[in-house]
């Protein structure tokens, strides 16, 4: 018998049709796929992120955290301390309160408008001039700022225009101050140097305001602009850390300055890897290289019909690269998130996802290589606690594996996933157990985080489990039940327009089914393949037997080659009717070859009689099916159920021994024809297939024990009468 690495290839062999156009067998985009995959393996692996725990501020701390490299941080308390003490030295600034300045000008007003004695301090000066000049000196009261000497030096320093500052420090007074001549000179100056006043008008104003007191406050606002630009003008402050050195001890309070810490350390180690360094990039490609070449070993050695096949080597890599992007999607996720979620989702399962897919649309192998080599990306990329990661994440995509195996319906992939997460919960434990954790909030906030992530796996794979069949092709356990529903249209015509034929489909489905499974093969495909292999035969239903109601037989009116057409005829237009119908390619492939290259030999066999036995007047082509030969154990097994089926109605009385005979018979006959010359059926397994249907069908013809007729009952008033 064949090894059991021939057998799963020959089933998952059954999920991808033989046809192959231009994009299977394109050398070009099979090159483009290798280059799409090496890219996506390139940035997974060159631009990964760096995880350093952040701890939350004011938390307590759980641990120790040590400085991994040297690092400079921005040391914020030592930088404020350094401000404050640069602008202890800057003194007050004064301005004349607003309020004074406008009620003296009303003063003035009035003492212009009610005394006209101001025309002897004003000679030659008009009321315009006086009047216009008052606006004048009003803007530069406004105007005008006092501090001390040191303040005004800095002022300087940092090049801020102080052409309305005095040096003049008011003494506080409730009642106001009075400027000193000093004063209002620089003030007159200040106000009147560009105007063009008479020096009368000048003189006049100065000395009418010197004499008077102002309310004088401090300009608030003048300061905190002027602190701010010297403090701006203060370089922050960064303070060296050496690798090695303890940042934050178990225990202590999370302040500002650990967390600036440990964001500074974080970069630093991303600095630290200067992922455009050319150095840095060798490292990455080569990495992605050398992963490249073991997986190109691994298929070459294992499955070559992958690398030979675009559609699907682009599933596989399809597959990948989906995963790459949700994995690298959530980790962003977790570590963008203002809540810290990367502390408690630690072991995000990403891995189970594409070992579900792959387990359902490929093979268990194809999936158990790629849980592995994914596994080992994201731990080498991802910003999760390595080893955790890695054992949690492997361990589930293999239970996954194992539970995906036999998926038929949608709703077992939760299930699976189901299985998947009690599988993480033992290694969320053993962890825990290892660490001498019986019991935290860590292991529950673990354990919801697994059961979220199963659930959204479920969910992503119901979602895109169906469209990958349909983009690819792909005929799935899950499709085959799909497709054995009696409401698809061709099997309700079929009962309806051929009901003989139906129920000879079924038969022989259940015997194939048996048969398949008796050798490790697909009995599934067999099943639900055999109701669809004789659909041709709606076209003309009335030439087969079984749906023949008695009466005339109608070949008696054809010749033997016109019947041997009619009935191969059954063959191509089974075809057209698939294709028509969209069925699978796989089903199209056995509704060719269930009948190989077969002689129609009651038909060949009248022909030749009535050529009076001379067989070079008989064209034996013309009494052959097209075939080809079946190409699978699958289909080899369909026609011998087919044959021994169709002949086992012969029989006056079906035993053990008729059948065995006749089986042999059969099949001895097909074999010396050659028709299973192109399968992958061995002597052992043919013996398997032949008793297996030979026990079968004595079951299905089994005799029942003939009941006796019941006696009519007589009722107790005819027999008082008969009694009488």
């Amino acid at each position: 018998m064949n090894d059991s690495s021939s057998e799963i290839e020959n089933y998952n062999e059954l999920k991808f049709s033989r046809e192959q156009g231009f994009f299977d067998k394109s050398r070009g985009i099979r090159v483009l796929i290798g280059v799409l995959f090496i890219l996506a393996l390139f940035f997974v692996l060159h631009f990964r992120e760096i995880h350093v725990e952040v701890l939350e501020f004011n938390s307590i701390a759980p641990g120790y955290v040590v400085a991994q490299v040297d690092f400079d941080f921005l040391d914020e308390e030592s930088t404020i301390i350094i401000r404050q003490e640069a602008v202890r030295d800057i003194g007050k600034i004064y301005q004349i309160a607003h309020k004074e300045i406008r009620q003296r000008r009303i003063e003035f007003e009035n003492f212009l408008i009610y005394n006209q004695n101001w025309r002897k301090g004003a000679i030659n000066t008009s009321f315009e001039e006086i009047y216009r000049g008052m606006d004048v000196l009003e803007k530069g009261l406004l105007l005008i700022r006092f501090t001390d000497p040191r303040t005004l030096q800095n002022m300087n320093k940092l090049h801020l225009p102080v052409t309305h500052y005095l040096i003049y420090t008011p003494v506080d007074s409730p009642e106001g101050v009075t400027f000193p001549t000093q004063v209002w000179e620089a003030i007159g100056t200040l106000a009147f140097s560009s105007d063009t006043q008479h020096p009368n008008v000048t003189s006049f104003l100065i000395g009418y305001f010197q004499t008077k007191t102002w309310a004088i406050e401090e300009d608030l606002h003048a300061e905190r602009g002027l602190r701010r630009r010297i403090q701006s003008k203060i370089e922050d402050k960064y303070t060296h850390v050496n690798a090695g050195s303890r940042i934050i001890d178990q225990g202590e309070r999370v302040t500002a300055r650990h967390i600036a810490m440990l964001q500074a350390m974080k970069k630093a180690l991303s600095d630290q890897r200067n992922l455009w360094h050319p150095l840095t990039l060798l490292g990455s490609l080569c990495m992605t290289l050398l992963l490249t070449a073991i997986c190109i070993a691994y298929l070459h050695i294992n499955h070559r019909q992958i690398l030979f096949s675009n559609r699907k080597l682009f599933l596989l890599v399809t597959v990948i690269i989906l995963t790459f992007f949700l994995s690298k999607a959530i980790e962003f996720f977790l570590l963008t998130s203002k809540s810290n979620l990367i502390e408690v989702v630690r072991y995000p399962l990403l891995v189970p996802f594409a070992a579900i897919l792959l387990c359902s649309s490929m093979s268990s192998n194809i999936a158990t290589f790629a849980s592995g080599f994914l596994t080992i990306v994201f731990t080498l990329t991802l910003a999760f606690e390595p080893q955790g990661f890695m054992i949690i994440n492997l361990a589930a995509a293999l239970v996954a594996i194992l539970s995906t195996r036999n998926l038929r319906r949608r709703k077992e992939v939760f299930v699976a996933c189901g299985k998947a997460w009690l599988c993480s919960i033992i290694v969320i434990f053993s962890l825990h157990f290892y660490q001498n954790t019986l019991w935290n909030v860590t292991i529950l906030s673990d354990i919801i985080s697994a059961v979220i992530f199963m659930m959204l796996t479920a969910i992503l794979v119901v979602g895109i489990l169906p469209l990958i069949e349909s983009a690819f092709r792909i005929m799935t356990d899950v499709t085959l039940m799909e497709y054995m529903d009696p409401n698809n249209d061709l099997l309700r015509r079929l009962t309806i327009e051929a009901p003989g034929t139906y129920q000879h489909s079924v038969v022989v489905g259940n015997l194939a089914e048996v048969a398949a499974l008796a050798i490790g093969a697909n009995g599934l495909f067999c099943r639900v393949s055999t109701l669809y292999h004789d659909i041709g035969k709606m076209v003309t239903p009335q030439y087969f037997t079984e749906n023949q109601q008695g009466g005339m037989n109608i070949h008696q009116l054809l010749t033997p080659q016109e019947s041997a057409q009619v009935i191969i005829a059954h063959v191509s237009e089974g075809v057209a009717l698939a294709r028509k119908a969209g069925l699978p390619e796989q089903f199209i492939d056995i509704i060719k070859e269930h009948h190989g290259t077969t002689l129609t030999y009651y038909f060949y066999r009248k022909q030749l009689e009535k050529m009076k036995g001379d067989k070079s007047l008989v064209d034996e082509k013309e009494f052959r099916y097209a075939g080809p030969k079946p190409r699978s154990k699958e289909s080899a097994i369909i026609m011998i159920a087919d044959t021994v089926e169709a002949a086992s109605r012969s029989l006056d009385k079906i035993t053990e021994e008729s059948l065995m005979e006749l089986a042999s018979r059969l099949i001895k006959e097909k074999a010396d024809d050659g028709q299973f010359d192109n399968c992958l059926l061995t002597f052992e397994e043919l013996a398997i297939v032949k008793s297996t249907l030979i026990k079968t069908l004595v079951a299905y013809g089994h005799s029942r024990v003939k009941y006796p007729m019941q006696e009519a009952k007589v009722s107790p008033d005819t027999l008082t009468i008969l009694d009488s």
